[in-house]
């Protein structure tokens, strides 16, 4: 196994086998959050603002928050190194085909694996799950990049920052799902907000909405330059960013005067309760201190990666090359084995094929969380060797159908 993945990675320059690494550990760390969802028992939909959450439960939540801005920073850099050896138009043609073609995944087969209903929930009016998150934030991001990267990384790179920095100013003035009657909100909210809606015969949640992921992948597209130094330089840089963006989140986030909507508090209950709301940002959207409160991090993270060496590495690197794979396999890998505990439980197959949370399951399903985390490594181990054997065929062929997996 180890042998194998030391090959795999061998074949990439030095400076993206860590950035591979770090999309592979969150790849896996995504898979985390998605098996509390299917398998937590009377587990709520967000434990980080439930007063009654366990420590363990809260962070088994909160390290998934990295995953996403993560995926989508990463997605904007790949294509940013892509741009030494592609034109300007060859690079806009692939991001455009690529984001049209994550938009399909994320419309027909994700949100099939995430419901197991693709004919209509009866738990959503009958209506077919339609769900709009990562993929589609990456899909959407690509496409939109493919048309701004001809203005440039520099460019690019203070769009970025501009609207990252700056679409939290929206906040005040920007309609909220709540502000309308159920079901009527209208689709351009979804822009800048959280979107639950019924079309026709679709359920629609949106719940990664473009504006604030276009500024986090336009960032990556800007920031790429960075892995274009030499390694020293590249290490010192990113530590450098990593330490100043923590710190940056830090005092932002204790001012609490701008740059996330959901204020934190001192709490009655401790000093625990307290440092667990002040770490509790908003997601849906990203808001400012939600990016910075991740990327700081990773950027430290991907620094130290690239001095790592081992069967560890080499892992997270191999799954790092085909997170895409894993990624649509672990859904329905996951809903398959949510189906086996509902009958092992005295469930019926049809009580869990349908979209997990909001009460959607029957009351007694489930296991604790430490049977989570058995689950979640179950699906992991289960996937090696798919994931295994896509990172060989990628390694092995230059064809260019790979590069959209």
């Amino acid at each position: 196994m180890n042998a194998t993945a030391g090959q795999l990675a061998d074949h990439r320059s030095y400076r993206l086998t860590s950035i591979d690494m770090l999309r592979g550990l969150v790849i896996i760390i995504m898979a985390l959050d998605h098996t509390r969802d299917f398998f937590m028992a009377g587990a709520t939909q967000d434990p980080m603002s439930d007063p009654n959450a366990t420590v363990p439960l809260y962070f088994t939540r909160w390290i998934t928050h990295f995953c996403a801005p993560v995926f989508v920073f990463l997605a904007g850099t790949s294509a940013g190194l892509m741009a030494a050896r592609k034109t300007p138009a060859e690079l806009a043609t692939f991001l455009i085909t690529r984001g049209l073609w994550l938009v399909f995944i994320e419309v027909f087969v994700i949100s099939t694996g995430i419901s197991f209903a693709p004919f209509g929930d009866p738990n959503l009016g009958g209506k077919t799950f339609l769900m709009l998150q990562v993929i589609w934030a990456i899909g959407v991001g690509m496409i939109l990049l493919g048309l701004l990267q001809f203005l440039g990384r520099k460019v690019c790179l203070a769009l970025g920052v501009i609207i990252v920095l700056g679409h939290n100013a929206l906040d005040p003035v920007w309609p909220t799902l709540q502000a309308y009657p159920q079901g009527e909100a209208p689709l351009w909210i979804s822009f800048h907000t959280l979107l639950v809606k019924p079309i026709g015969p679709f359920f629609l949640v949106s719940s990664y909405p473009a504006l604030p992921w276009l500024g986090v992948i336009l960032l990556g597209f800007g920031a790429s330059s960075i892995f274009e130094k030499p390694a020293e330089q590249r290490q010192r840089s990113l530590i450098r960013w990593g330490l100043g963006i923590t710190a940056g989140f830090l005092v932002l986030r204790a001012l609490d005067v701008y740059g996330d909507p959901n204020h934190w508090e001192t709490q009655a209950s401790g000093t625990v309760r307290t440092a667990l709301d002040f770490l509790n940002t908003t997601k849906y959207g990203p808001s400012l201190l939600f990016t910075m409160m991740t990327l700081g991090p990773a950027a430290i993270f991907c620094a130290c990666a690239e001095r790592w060496s081992g069967w560890l590495k080499d892992t997270l690197v191999m799954f790092g090359r085909v997170p895409f794979a894993f990624y649509i396999a672990h859904w329905y890998l996951m809903h398959t084995l949510c189906i086996l505990l509902a009958l092992m439980q005295g469930f019926s197959a049809a009580s869990v094929m349908t979209v997990p949370g909001a009460g959607n399951f029957p009351e007694g399903f489930g296991v604790p969380l430490v049977g989570v985390y058995g689950v979640w490594l179950l699906v992991v181990v289960t996937l090696y060797p798919w994931v295994r054997f896509m990172a060989g065929v990628k390694s092995r062929s230059k064809s260019w159908w790979l590069s959209y997996l």
